[in-house]
C-alpha cells in the first residue's frame, strides 16, 4: 500500500493536510488521464485495487510510461486521501516543479567550470526537510540534489515553499536506485561522503574535489547499502545532550565545511 502523502495528524490520529499540498492532488479518471497527456509531472498515482476497467488501465499505462510510482489501494485509503470525495477510484499527486536528470546536474557544473558538488538524499521523508536542503544547496553553490523515487518526499507545493523558491534554480533529479547512481557517478570522477554520527570529524577530512554528499533518512540515517558505496563518513561535532541534528541542519553544516575547504 502507498504511504500517506499527509504525514501530520491531529490529536485524534486523523490526517491533517497542509493547504499547499492540496493543490497537487488530481482526482477523477478524466482529469488524471488529461494530466498525463498534457505532460504534467506526476509523482504518484493511487488506483482502486481490483478495478480493471478501461480508464484505469489507461492511467496505469500512462503511469508506467512516465515513470510515476503507482499503488493499488483500498477504497477507504482513497477516501482518506481525497479532498473532493469524488475520486472515481484514482488520485494522482502532481509534482510542483519539473524534475531534472542527473546529467543536467553535471552539465550545470561543467557550464560553471566547477567540480561537481551534489547532494544525494537517502529517503528523506519530511517535505520541509527536503525543501530546506534544496534551499541550502542553492545558497552554498551546489549544482543539484538527487532524491529517491520510493519512500521519500517529492517536489510538492510544501517543498517549493520550504525551499523559498530554490527549486526553480537548483536541479532536482529523482532516481530509482541511489546505490547504482553513486556507482555511475563514481565512474564520472565523483567521490562520496555520507553524514554519520560514527564517522571521522568533518574538520579532519579532505572534502575538496568533485563530491557527492549523502544525507540519510530522518529516523534511520544512511542505509547500509548506500553507506557501503560511500568513500568516507563524516560526523559533525556534538557538544550538548542531544546526540544528532535534524537532517536539513546537518546537510547545511556539512555543506559549509565543503564550501570552506573549496575556498
Amino acid at each position: 500500500m502507498g504511504k500517506n502523502s499527509f504525514n501530520n495528524k491531529n490529536k485524534d490520529g486523523e490526517p491533517v493536510r497542509e493547504p499547499e499540498e492540496a493543490v497537487s492532488l488530481i482526482e477523477g479518471r478524466n482529469p488524471v488521464i488529461e494530466a498525463f497527456r498534457a505532460g504534467t509531472a506526476i509523482d504518484k498515482v493511487y488506483l482502486l485495487d481490483g478495478c480493471q476497467d478501461g480508464a484505469l488501465k489507461t492511467i496505469l499505462r500512462e503511469a508506467k510510461k512516465s515513470g510515476a510510482l503507482y499503488y493499488f489501494v483500498s477504497r477507504d485509503r482513497l477516501d482518506e486521501i481525497s479532498l473532493s470525495g469524488k475520486h472515481q477510484g484514482v488520485i494522482a499527486r502532481a509534482a510542483a516543479a519539473d524534475y531534472a536528470g542527473v546529467d543536467d546536474i553535471l552539465e550545470l557544473a561543467r557550464k560553471r567550470g566547477e567540480d561537481p558538488f551534489i547532494f544525494l538524499l537517502d529517503d528523506i521523508e519530511d517535505p520541509h526537510n527536503l525543501g530546506a536542503i534544496i534551499r541550502t544547496a542553492n545558497v552554498c553553490g551546489a549544482h543539484g540534489v538527487i532524491i529517491t523515487k520510493r519512500h521519500a518526499a517529492g517536489i510538492t507545493p510544501v517543498v517549493v515553499k520550504a525551499s523559498a523558491g530554490a527549486v526553480s534554480h537548483t536541479p532536482v533529479a529523482k532516481v530509482t536506485n541511489l546505490s547504482r547512481t553513486i556507482e555511475e557517478l563514481k565512474e564520472k570522477g565523483l567521490w562520496f561522503v555520507c553524514a554519520a554520527m560514527d564517522g571521522e570529524v568533518m574538520y579532519r577530512q579532505n572534502l575538496t574535489g568533485p563530491i557527492g554528499v549523502v544525507i540519510g533518512n530522518e529516523g534511520n540515517g544512511v542505509s547500509r547499502l548506500v553507506r557501503e558505496k560511500c568513500d568516507l563518513t563524516a560526523s559533525i561535532p556534538v557538544r550538548g545532550e542531544i546526540e544528532s541534528l535534524n537532517a536539513s541542519v546537518a546537510a547545511g553544516v556539512l555543506a559549509y565545511e565543503i564550501v570552506r575547504q573549496r575556498g
